[in-house]
């Protein structure tokens, strides 16, 4: 038992001493625990959250929500723009901020959106996002950043124009090209992480292997979800 507890420890110091010394000072980086209490905290809100709203009104949100998308594009473009490993942590940091999405769907009453595929995206990023700015900020890492964040653009401007209310959104058609778009970023992170697996890059073997593993996770969960809502769905309406 000693022993078993002493492999922990050693497992767990090798954790905090081998990350990048540049981003190791950053707020939530150096230990797993903060980002693990905070996936802990989301985990929690999405079991209980339904609950407690129950007996509550369903909230509108109106200003809130155009005021956090609208920052949201900024934060995106912001990242896009940017080339250095200070943005991979902002990169983090905003995985930590884009679980108010789901917040807000508790809180309006849209439980029906809180799916398997939206839970585990939002929590997945935040540990995925977390390695990658503790062990390897910059680089490779940013690709994946960059192409994220200029999708994120797109995606939050939409929800910001969405939440004015149901006349803005009987003229917002071009939902279902925002989810092609971001199919379209997984098959080109897809590609370029199994390309650095194949080519001497000094990005480690086992991030690439670990991204493309994650990254086709993703792209098999919104295939689903685009046949789901744009193919059969449609179906369904025209029977």
């Amino acid at each position: 038992m000693a022993s078993t507890w002493q492999k922990a420890q050693e497992f767990y110091n090798w954790i905090l001493e081998s990350g990048d010394p540049r981003t190791d000072p950053w707020p939530l980086v150096y230990s797993p625990l903060p980002v693990t209490l905070v996936f802990i905290s989301y985990l929690f809100m999405v079991a209980l959250g339904p609950s407690c709203m129950r007996q509550r009104w369903q909230l509108e949100l109106r200003a809130p929500l155009l005021i956090y998308n609208l920052a949201m594009v900024a934060l995106s473009s912001y990242m896009f723009y940017e080339q250095m490993a200070r943005v991979c942590w902002w990169f983090f940091f905003s995985k930590v901020i884009e679980l108010l999405d789901t917040v807000f769907l508790i809180l309006r009453k849209k439980q029906e959106q809180v799916t398997f595929l939206h839970v585990y995206h939002h929590g997945s990023m935040l540990f995925s996002w977390w390695s990658g700015v503790k062990y390897v900020p910059g680089g490779q890492a940013f690709f994946v950043g960059m192409l994220n964040s200029f999708v994120h653009i797109f995606m939050y401007g939409y929800y910001a124009l969405a939440s004015l209310g149901p006349r803005m959104r009987r003229d917002l058609w071009w939902k279902r090209y925002l989810t092609i778009l971001q199919l379209c970023q997984f098959v080109a992170i897809a590609a370029h992480s199994s390309y650095n697996l194949f080519t001497e890059c000094p990005f480690p073997d086992g991030f690439n292997t670990a991204v493309f593993l994650y990254i086709l996770s993703l792209l098999a969960l919104f295939l689903r979800f685009y046949y789901q809502t744009y193919i059969r769905g449609k179906r369904e309406k025209l029977t």
